[in-house]
């Protein structure tokens, strides 16, 4: 069941006038009444679609891929990760509706089209401002990644005339809907805390320590929220465990698409390797420091998906493993799959270290198989 934080969510609209975050209620309000089992409804359809799709990317890219040992362990590493962890147990989160619309935005982008991805990008940042972290830059990226030439690419590319004008006409929408939401929030947005929690409050499904939580979410102003998490942002990036459970993974998730793409130009590697980590960003303004460190997964996800439906320059699919990787791979195989999670809410996760391993048991053997099929090359 979604909880009271997204439930608080959806049912917030502009009732009140202009507020962050107040289209997804105000667009869920006009088709369907505001009752826990809608929200629920709607929770459960968004989340189908977003699975249904990254299965049929996933599918689609490992067909695409044929033999690369590098994709089969990319989507076994990212279908066992926190993020997917994370989609179940906050279950109606608006995180979930933007990355779909990600989805949208970068298909649209790698037809071509340019205007309407920013109208759409637009739309998720006045869903929920985080769009800015999560959307804007992988969308750039598959925006240059469709306009670029993969043998010729060099900076001088992104600088040339043509692709900064698309550049623009798909940037100047999206930053002026975030610099005014922003603005907004900082001079007006900070007075209405009291008629929020009262609103919140008289839902019988809505707690009261939810309610209150939320007006303020909602209330408080963007540079408070900066200078009350910002002093924990080292902490959290390098000292956490959220540093090594699932920063591992997702340095060995970059590690292969490294592997996969490395005869492509560098440059394009490296972008996105910063975008990957952008989201990371957000530990200096919120305090859910496990749901953000999940975020990159799911950007590595769209990079990936980005580079090998247009890149045709790949490693060789039947170069093996060596055997440092192969011990990098299993150390992040088994962070993601048998370390327990830090979820949200109080809540925890059931399975014991043995049932862990039980369902895990297909994937071990299935590399088995890979292994007497494919034996690793020492040097």
């Amino acid at each position: 069941m979604p909880n009271n934080w997204s439930e608080a969510h959806w049912v917030m609209d502009y009732k009140f006038g202009f507020i962050k975050r107040g289209l997804a209620g105000e667009l869920f309000s006009f088709f369907l009444e505001k009752t826990e089992q809608n929200i629920l409804f709607i929770s459960v359809f968004i989340l189908i679609i977003l699975y249904a799709s990254l299965l049929f990317i996933a599918y689609r890219e490992t067909v695409r891929s044929k033999e690369g040992i590098e994709t089969v362990l990319f989507y076994v590493i990212f279908f066992l990760s926190q993020y997917i962890i994370f989609t179940a147990h906050l279950i109606g989160y608006l995180d979930h509706l933007i990355f779909l619309l990600t989805i949208l935005v970068i298909w649209l982008l790698k037809s071509r089209k340019v205007l309407l991805p920013s109208v759409l990008v637009s739309i998720s940042i006045l869903i929920h401002e985080i769009s800015f972290f999560l959307m804007v830059p992988i969308c750039c990226f598959a925006l240059i990644i469709s306009e670029i030439d993969e043998n010729g690419f060099s900076i001088k590319d992104i600088l040339a005339r043509g692709m900064v004008k698309k550049i623009l006409i798909f940037l100047i929408l999206p930053l002026i809907t975030t610099f005014g939401v922003s603005i907004y929030q900082e001079i007006l947005g900070t007075t209405d805390h009291s008629q929020i929690f009262n609103y919140l409050e008289h839902f019988q499904f809505m707690d009261r320590k939810a309610a209150d939580s939320v007006a303020s979410a909602y209330t408080v102003k963007f540079t408070e929220y900066f200078s009350e998490e910002s002093p924990h942002f080292f902490q959290r990036i390098f000292v956490s465990k959220g540093s090594i459970f699932f920063g591992i993974p997702i340095l060995f998730m970059m590690y292969l698409v490294y592997r996969r793409f490395k005869r492509i130009n560098i440059y394009l590697l490296l972008l996105l390797a910063v975008i990957v980590l952008f989201p990371l960003c957000l530990h200096a303004i919120a305090w859910d420091t496990y749901r953000i460190w999940s975020f990159p997964f799911m950007i590595l996800f769209l990079g990936f998906w980005i580079l090998n439906s247009k890149i045709t320059s790949r490693s060789d699919a039947s170069e093996k493993m060596f055997l440092i990787e192969i011990i990098f791979a299993v150390i992040s195989v088994l962070f993601v799959s048998l370390v327990p999670n830090n979820l949200l809410d109080n809540e925890v996760e059931r399975f014991s270290l043995l049932e862990r391993l039980v369902i895990l048991l297909p994937l071990l053997i299935i590399w088995f198989y890979y292994y007497k099929k494919a034996p690793i090359k020492i040097y």
